[in-house]
């Protein structure tokens, strides 16, 4: 039964949905198509209300309260009409009597494909990882078609990761993998850094509860004895900025809990904070960046200028490390556009999102011996810059080889290459690259694959190329 102030809640939180979706839309939709978008938002949330009616959570909230959390999430990231309503309704065709055919027509056909691609597969003849597999190769083909329907299911995520703590740990723990396995890599591939980052912090804590509390308990501790500190450096920064009236705002970010930060939390102020400043344009960008280094000693090596060269996964900012005081501060310089990319990825407005290089990674890893390998989704979100003979740029994941490199130009560069010449050095292709190499890959003329190349490899296109040539050279000694 629904308390009086759990409808209010409900109510609450459908009037904040409403409102964000005229906030992020209404300008660029006429009356009519923003009146009937409303229309067909309302109709959604009566039928989830509806469908839901007798369902609860194993923590006693009512059902209801989900998809109404995820579609507050799908809004406040700038997704439009459809994707909110098809949140408000992700489990109906799962979990009610509601079938798949009614939504589409009443909702329409786009409504109907995102909610397919975010339902699990049923089948009784199939064991519980071979419907986890296909589930995974259903959302995978539905991404490909339509990046929305992997969005929708990281805020999904999110919101069963939040509420976890009523499942058994068991099933907690097996949560907790399968995101860090499957949803955090690909949530950097989208842009979305903030979303993997809270993904990754989430699963952690039920990994690893101990070192999550630990790490909690030194940074309040951190967070305590540096306020007054910091309070002093905000102030001669905002001083200096106003002072050659540069609009600035200045955020305290403090690192959520990961292994490495757990690994280095004693450090402290060094390790766990980072000084956001947010500036109008690109221009004003550098200019804090050259008035910060006026101000305090920067440390050397440590800058790095993202707002050109976008990192794989889009992120943009200028990064230094600067000596203020007894601290040394870690800073990202960025605009206040490029923060709200970094926040929601391919989500938001303006975005430039690779959809060709997503579409190559999806398709590879529908091409391997099983979806989401772990193996072959190291998708480090950490890159390298490195450069062909002709001063091409190829950006490849941190760890990558000399054989992921040649694979990366071609496919038959790969499956015949022989050796590789870094830096003008004669190399072996399980060399592994460094940010700024130069490679040269030499090639044989008769196919040179070995299986010990999987070992080498950790890219998806390097391995399923070298898998498929391998099982192809065994069928033709048959």
């Amino acid at each position: 039964m629904v308390t009086p102030a759990q409808e209010r809640e409900i109510q609450q939180l459908m009037m904040e949905i409403s409102e964000l979706l005229v906030t992020h839309h209404g300008g660029s939709m006429s009356e009519e198509a923003l009146e009937q978008g409303m229309l067909s938002l309302h109709a959604a949330f009566k039928l989830a209300k509806t469908a839901h009616a007798t369902q609860f959570r194993k923590s006693g909230e009512p059902y209801l309260f989900h998809p109404l959390r995820v579609s507050h999430l799908a809004a406040r990231h700038w997704m439009q009409f459809p994707s909110i309503i098809a949140s408000l309704l992700h489990d109906v065709v799962e979990d009610t009597p509601v079938r798949i055919e009614e939504i589409e027509k009443q909702f329409g056909t786009e409504v109907a494909l995102l909610v397919s691609g975010l339902t699990k597969v049923e089948d009784a003849k199939l064991s519980r990882s071979l419907v986890k597999e296909e589930t995974y190769r259903n959302q995978i083909l539905a991404a490909i078609k339509d990046i929305r329907v992997l969005c929708l299911k990281l805020w999904d995520r999110i919101d069963n990761l939040r509420t976890i703590s009523a499942l058994s740990h068991t099933k907690q723990v097996l949560i907790s993998e399968e995101t860090r396995t499957v949803y955090i890599p690909l949530a950097r591939h989208l842009g979305m850094g903030q979303v993997a980052d809270e993904l990754e912090t989430l699963s952690l804590a039920v990994l690893y509860p101990r070192r999550a509390a630990r790490y909690q308990r030194v940074l309040t501790e951190v967070k305590h004895n540096s306020a007054s500190c910091l309070r002093s450096i905000h102030a001669e920064i905002a001083t200096e900025f106003k002072k050659h009236h540069l609009n600035v705002l200045l955020n305290d970010t403090w690192r959520p809990f990961s292994i490495e930060g757990a690994l280095r939390v004693s450090r402290g102020v060094s390790t766990l904070y980072t000084l956001d400043v947010l500036v109008d344009s690109t221009m004003d960008a550098y200019m804090a960046l050259g008035m910060l280094h006026r101000l305090f000693q920067p440390i050397t090596g440590k800058l790095k200028d993202h707002l050109n060269s976008p990192s794989q996964h889009g992120y943009q900012a200028i990064k230094t490390t600067i000596q203020a005081g007894e601290y040394r501060l870690r800073v990202r310089i960025i605009t206040r556009k490029l923060d709200r990319f970094n926040q929601a990825g391919v989500l938001a407005p303006g975005f430039e999102f690779r959809k060709q290089n997503f579409d190559g990674l999806m398709h590879s890893l529908l091409e391997g011996e099983s979806v989401f390998d772990t193996e072959r989704l190291r998708l480090a979100s950490a890159t390298i810059l490195v450069y062909t003979p002709n001063g091409e740029v190829r950006m490849m994941p941190e760890g990558s080889c000399a054989l992921d490199f040649a694979f990366d130009i071609h496919e038959q560069l790969g499956l015949h290459a022989y050796r590789a010449r870094v830096n003008g050095q004669t190399r072996l292709l399980k060399t592994s690259l460094m940010d700024g190499d130069q490679v040269r890959i030499e090639t044989t003329d008769k196919l040179s694959v070995l299986p010990k190349w999987l070992e080498w490899a950790i890219t998806p296109k390097a391995r399923n190329s070298i898998r498929r040539c391998l099982r192809s050279h065994v069928r033709g000694n048959k």
